[in-house]
């Protein structure tokens, strides 16, 4: 009997699987659910809630946009500011959520802002907030940290924060180097 064949092949040289790119919406609920729960026990303000929340997001957002390029991009980056974003919007949102993000707008008067709007985010569809909370309590703030660390991740250093905006808005603010990067880039 040839050794070659009864040896499995080394998990290293195996191609990378697409995956099953669908978590049952109840599981996903479920335990958003339980994190939300775990973290409201760990604070002491709803400030410092969306804080943790946003935290918890930036451990998935460095995560889930290096497996993105290499299974969506073969492994290229984005380099350009507008098409990082369009890349946020379509391939990461529906990665994570099922389905592109409804909206991406540039702020009009400030060009280092950018809003992501989602008129019904899956990520809130199944928390219930006390209505003393309903106005400063966004749980979208764990998809603002996922969003903040694939930017960062990409070299384009934002803030993101979630508010209730026509749905919920993720709000972007770029630092002023990107901005001077992506004209540098356009002029050339």
């Amino acid at each position: 009997m040839d050794s070659r064949r009864s040896r499995p092949m080394p998990i290293l040289d195996r191609g990378l699987s697409k995956g099953k790119t669908e978590v049952n919406l109840s599981t996903f609920s479920f335990l958003f659910s339980e994190i939300i729960q775990y973290s409201h026990n760990r604070v002491q303000s709803v400030h410092e809630l969306n804080t943790k929340l946003a935290d918890l997001g930036r451990f998935v957002g460095f995560r889930v946009v290096d497996l993105l390029f290499v299974r969506e991009k073969n492994s290229r980056r984005e380099t350009r500011l507008i098409g990082m974003l369009m890349f946020i919007k379509t391939v990461l949102w529906k990665s994570l959520f099922g389905k592109e993000a409804d909206n991406l707008e540039q702020q009009r008067d400030n060009e280092n802002t950018y809003y992501i709007i989602e008129k019904e985010p899956v990520i809130n569809k199944f928390i219930s907030v006390p209505k003393e909370l309903k106005a400063n309590l966004n749980c979208a703030s764990f998809a603002a940290g996922i969003v903040e660390a694939a930017l960062e991740a990409c070299n384009f250093p934002a803030k993101v924060t979630a508010h209730w905006h026509k749905g919920t808005t993720l709000i972007i603010k770029f630092q002023d180097s990107v901005i001077i990067r992506d004209k540098a880039m356009e002029a050339r």
